[in-house]
């Protein structure tokens, strides 16, 4: 048996079948490019969905791993360390907010997020304020796998099988705002989004449906918390995708490019917001320890100071354009949409798509499918220009092979067509 072979072996025995695993061993990664045991190079646009910010084996993170292992990997929240508060200054710079809580992963941050709302409408019912207990969540959201998180995800195939789920949430026809209007009340003690749903099939709010939202929640002291774990930390060009609206929330939740490839998540959140967490209401054992955080610090200065997020603009809207030129050569492709290296081709047909992410392997690319028919795109913002090309000329082809058969199963179609009539 060969040594993937083994593995599969002791994974079927040994694991519970919560993944289907393509048949690849990945051992190492170079830039933009992971690496399997016969030494093949694979071409990573979706870069471990949406992590690898700086791409794999980058000097960086390597010497920050290295460092901090060397002084201090755990201790725990009962003491200081030198990384938190240094993490926290970069992240309440980077998200316009004030304060910072760490966790391990987003969909713990979005725990965290919603334990706050509740949390911050008790404390307005102590002071007098009439304000409920609801969230009011978006179609097609998705929020995480934990209780709460996997409650205000849309999808029936994420919560069902877990039911019942955690109530009080209802949902809202994506980007409708005459429903936002209809379903929210002095009940809602919080309006739940993602600025630009990421499993959902990478779709923006409109400019309409966010200041809505935003002027709800205001109006009677609900929070507005704005998912920001796919689409944060520069993956659109900005710090958080919210910047692109000019709409400021009052909490938000980060994680996947935070610490690099260390699982790391983070809510931050306005002072008003941060006033209903005392010591003793919310924590973890593991959230923002010394090595995460000293990796994290070293992401976001080498962002800045390679100019990472004007990058990740420039290259993402490349890739747009190339994906557009691409659509009006093959009508498969019927939409074109994301900002920055968040990037999505919306097909035709949910067969073809499966089928293109399949090729794709076939050619040494890594994307995946999402929302059935949605080829995603999250590379490592190190990309270039000649890493589109290849990815573009690997679709053309796809899609040109598709072309072909789709037109020799019509002269089929027809001619038998011909010979019934005959």
């Amino acid at each position: 048996m060969t040594k993937l072979e083994q593995i599969r072996a002791a994974e079927a025995r040994l694991l519970l079948s919560t993944y289907e695993r393509n048949p690849i061993l990945f051992v190492r990664g170079e830039g933009v490019h992971i690496i399997d045991e016969q030494g093949e190079r694979y071409l990573d646009l979706l870069s471990g969905i949406g992590v690898n910010a700086l791409g794999y084996g980058h000097p960086v993170i390597e010497e920050a791993i290295a460092k901090q292992s060397r002084k201090l990997i755990h201790t725990s929240n009962l003491f200081y360390h030198e990384g938190q508060a240094e993490l926290a200054l970069r992240l309440t710079e980077c998200t316009g907010l004030d304060r910072v809580f760490f966790a391990n992963t987003g969909t713990e941050a979005w725990e965290g997020a919603l334990k706050l709302a509740r949390a911050h409408a008790g404390l307005l019912r102590s002071e007098g304020k009439t304000i409920g207990t609801r969230f009011l969540a978006l179609e097609q959201s998705f929020h995480g796998r934990t209780f709460g998180s996997v409650s205000t995800t849309h999808k029936a195939k994420y919560r069902e099988p877990f039911g019942p789920v955690v109530p009080g949430v209802e949902f809202v026809r994506f980007n409708d705002v005459a429903d936002l209007r209809a379903k929210f009340s002095n009940d809602v003690c919080a309006i739940l989004v993602e600025a630009i749903q990421g499993e959902g099939g990478i779709r923006p709010l409109t400019q309409e449906f966010f200041a809505e939202a935003r002027a709800l929640a205001s109006s009677t002291g609900a929070l507005l918390i704005v998912d920001e774990i796919q689409s944060g930390m520069g993956r659109t060009g900005k710090w958080c995708a919210y910047q692109h609206y000019g709409i400021r929330p009052d909490v938000t939740t980060l994680a996947k490019p935070l610490a690099g490839g260390l699982p790391l998540g983070a809510v931050v959140c306005t002072e008003e917001a941060s006033r209903a967490i005392h010591a003793g209401m919310h924590g973890t054992t593991f959230g923002g320890g010394p090595l995460s955080c000293a990796v994290a610090i070293a992401v976001i200065d080498t962002m800045e100071k390679e100019g990472l997020l004007a990058h990740a603009a420039e290259v993402g809207d490349y890739f747009q354009a190339q994906l557009r030129s691409l659509g009006a050569r093959h009508e498969a492709i019927v939409d074109v949409r994301g900002k920055g290296l968040m990037i999505a081709a919306d097909l035709d047909s949910a067969d073809l798509a499966k089928r293109t992410v399949a090729e794709m392997l076939k050619r040494h690319i890594v994307i995946n499918c999402t929302s059935d028919t949605v080829l995603r795109f999250l590379p490592p913002y190190i990309l270039e220009r000649t890493h589109v090309d290849t990815a573009i000329a690997a679709l053309d082809e796809i899609f040109t092979d598709q072309d072909t058969a789709f037109s020799g199963a019509r002269t089929i179609a027809r001619a038998a067509g011909g010979q019934n009539h005959g």
